[in-house]
């Protein structure tokens, strides 16, 4: 008999142990395999940890150890979902983020692999029937016969389909003259894109790091390079350099909107090998990858956040475009950070990470100054190309404004007139999505938010209704208030709908484009408006964040971010680094071809180091600036960060359990600085009251064994649970 140690699908910190299941079937258990349990009166799914066997029967075992074991109800996987190096990553990242294992194999796995119930009814391997020849003889056969034989002859293999009917196909295999072969069936294809005959020639500062990156002595390198100073040539020729040593590359971009021309970039280059994980792959399409990738069909992995769990096996090189990106971190658990998930797998592989940004973020720009990364830089533009010229436009200015607006500077609209004159190409940024940011009454003041979260909701014009940004949740637009009964409904902000809706009152002969997060809910639309974009199709892109980064538009000449400064009201000791980054990365969207580029950044806090300085492209000066601040406040690379995050239905016990929980941090390690019981942005979700007890230390070693002790022995108690964030982007 087997004795199975079975991790449940819950992700629950105080379910996070194995259970003991038996088997005694005629197949071997290994660990690696899902099975199903009865736990807790209901059939859910078990991931095997570990397996012993036992000569003991089922009632010995039971007497023995003093508790009742049970049968597993089914073995669901005979062979091992992951390999050895992926099932020592579970456990290496469980650790460092205190997360339920569990937890991190969902994350890992594509839907009909989950360690969960619901992979039951996931999308399974699909099969197709062809046809091959087996004796070409046309003897006795009709004239269709012939003409179905003779394309087959002439094709090697076709679909059984392709051949006309099912009854000239069964007669010809009846005559022998044919034979059935299954083959799974791919549901996913990349683009067949033309070899790229010669790569373009590398710059001396190109060849510099390239050089600098293979032989460094540092396995984790940052390669800090201006907008348009041809990062991603560096990348290709680095996986040049690895795959010619028969190693294998994953390439991960923060945004699923860079993928396609990533992937574009690597098939040209190396035909044939390139696949593709992220999100918005079908369920069925992902499995397909997955399993492509595992078999070893594919020696090149390009995806967003989630690839870097890849079943990739002989890495030589893992690169992270646009490393500062907050994307790269998961919001839920696990929480992980595909940066530091990278270079857990590169140390097992003993393979280069590289961290590639314009603006590094300040936890790898330290580590890189400290000596504890590698550092490479490229300080120019390809061909010694200027930056764009930037200008700050003052939005305290009403004279500027265009008349009766409190958007758009007379400045911004003559300089998008001037390209549309020129036939060149605008992109405006906004960082937000939706009409308006939220809604009002006029009369009394109510203001519309979420019954779950306690958000404002977002008005969205285009199918008249108000959603909530956080949890989803979405409401009819009103047409009276709820508190006073009036019809002075009010909109209040303004968002990417609505900056196109003013445009076309503008420049009504301008073809615009629109891009955020609710026109990359229709699949593939992403990709589609950017490559419309790229062919011309658009005068004008307007987008959020996803725009501003990593994208190569030729004939873009001017870029506007149309309210540079508004991530600076955010509560997060991120909020001017984000802001810097994002003006950065808009501004080199600008002047990348042959033409030069203009930049225009409006703003009602000119003067703020943060949109100054981003305005010059100067990070060395902002990076100074800011360090002295994150020094007097204690924040991150001078610290690290552990958030704790309490939810109950009972407000008065979650507030107790917190600082109940910091006060026993507190006792044990004086040293460290723990904020808390903090009210989050988002109080109230899932009709769950929260607080947050942020620990501040400069030795999170000393202090995680400790928490997860006291997280597991208290998570669940009175009804509070309790999820640890570590290294959180915010708060």
């Amino acid at each position: 008999m087997q004795i199975l140690s079975v991790l449940i699908q819950h992700s629950k910190l105080s379910l996070d142990r194995t259970f003991s299941y038996c088997y005694d079937g005629p197949t071997k258990v290994k660990p690696g395999c899902r099975v199903l349990v009865a736990f807790n009166n209901q059939q859910i799914m078990g991931y095997v940890d570990r397996v012993d066997e036992t000569s003991l029967s089922k009632e010995d075992f039971s007497r023995l150890n003093g508790f009742e074991i049970s049968y597993i109800t089914s073995l669901i996987d005979v062979e091992p979902l992951l390999n050895e190096e992926l099932h020592q990553l579970v456990d290496e990242v469980s650790s460092y983020y205190l997360a339920p294992k569990i937890s991190v194999l969902q994350a890992m796995l594509p839907s009909s692999l989950k360690p969960a119930i619901s992979s039951l009814r996931g999308p399974k391997i699909a099969y197709e029937t062809w046809v091959e020849i087996v004796d070409e003889d046309e003897e006795g056969l009709t004239d269709k016969q012939k003409e179905a034989l003779r394309l087959i002859k002439a094709n090697g293999s076709i679909l059984k389909k392709e051949v006309g009917s099912d009854s000239i196909a069964n007669a010809l295999r009846k005559h022998g003259k044919i034979r059935f072969v299954k083959k799974e069936k791919e549901r996913f294809l990349i683009p067949e894109y033309e070899k790229e005959q010669k790569p373009r020639e590398l710059t001396i500062a190109q060849k510099e790091a390239v050089e600098n990156i293979l032989h460094n002595d540092k396995e984790v390198v940052l390669l800090q390079g201006v907008t348009g100073s041809g990062k991603t040539e560096v990348y290709l020729k680095l996986s040049e350099e690895i795959l010619s040593q028969g190693k294998n590359i994953l390439m991960l971009v923060p945004e699923i909107s860079l993928t396609p021309i990533m992937v574009e970039y690597f098939s040209r280059r190396f035909e044939g090998n390139v696949a593709i994980l992220h999100s918005e792959l079908t369920p069925a399409e992902k499995y397909d990858e997955y399993r492509r990738i595992a078999r070893g069909d594919a020696r090149v992995v390009v995806g967003a956040r989630s690839a870097v769990f890849a079943p990739l096996k002989n890495i030589g090189l893992i690169i992270l475009d646009e490393e500062h990106v907050e994307s790269y971190k998961q919001d839920n658990l696990p929480y992980y950070h595909a940066r530091e998930v990278a270079i857990m797998r590169g140390k097992h592989f003993g393979a280069k990470v590289v961290l590639g940004s314009a603006t590094p973020s300040f936890e790898t720009k330290a580590r890189a100054m400290k000596g504890v990364y590698g550092y490479a830089e490229l300080k120019k533009r390809i061909n010694e190309k200027g930056l764009p010229k930037t200008t700050i436009i003052d939005l305290r200015d009403r004279k500027i404004m265009m008349p009766g607006d409190r958007v758009f500077s007379k400045v911004l609209i003559d300089a998008i007139k001037q390209r549309l004159q020129r036939k060149e190409q605008v992109i405006l940024l906004i960082n937000r999505r939706g009409y308006s940011s939220y809604v009002t009454c006029g009369n009394c003041g109510h203001i519309f938010t979420c019954p779950n979260c306690h958000g404002n909701l977002t008005y969205h014009r285009e199918d008249e209704l108000l959603k909530c940004h956080h949890c989803g949740y979405v409401e009819a637009y009103p047409d009276h208030c709820p508190e006073c009964g009036k019809e002075k409904i009010m909109r209040v902000g303004f968002g990417t709908e609505r900056i196109v809706k003013v445009l076309n009152e503008y420049l009504p002969e301008a073809r615009i484009g629109r891009l955020d997060s609710d026109v990359g809910k229709v699949r593939k639309k992403v990709a589609k408006t950017l490559q419309e974009f790229r062919n011309f199709e658009y005068d004008i892109l307007v987008g959020t964040q996803m725009i501003a980064k990593g994208h190569d538009f030729p004939n873009v000449t001017l870029v506007g971010l149309v309210l540079a400064d508004i991530g600076l009201s955010q509560p997060s000791y991120r909020a001017a680094e984000t802001t810097f980054g994002l003006i950065t990365q808009a501004v080199g969207r600008s002047g990348r071809g042959e033409k030069t580029g203009d930049a225009l950044i409006q703003s009602y806090n000119p003067f703020h180091y943060a949109v100054s300085l981003g305005a010059k492209q100067d990070y060395e000066a902002f990076y100074q600036k800011e360090m002295q601040q994150r020094k007097i406040t204690r924040f991150p690379p001078y610290v690290f960060l552990i958030a704790l995050k309490f939810a109950a239905k009972d407000e008065e016990r979650c507030v107790r359990a917190s600082v109940e929980f910091r006060e026993n941090i507190e006792r044990q390690f004086p040293e460290s600085i723990c904020l808390g019981p903090i009210v989050p942005y988002i109080s109230f979700l899932a009709e769950k009251h929260r607080r947050l007890v942020l620990i501040k230390t400069r030795n999170p070693a000393e202090i995680k064994p400790y928490l997860g002790d006291l997280i597991h022995a208290l998570s669940g108690k009175g009804g509070v649970d309790i999820e640890c964030d570590v290294d959180p982007l915010d708060y």
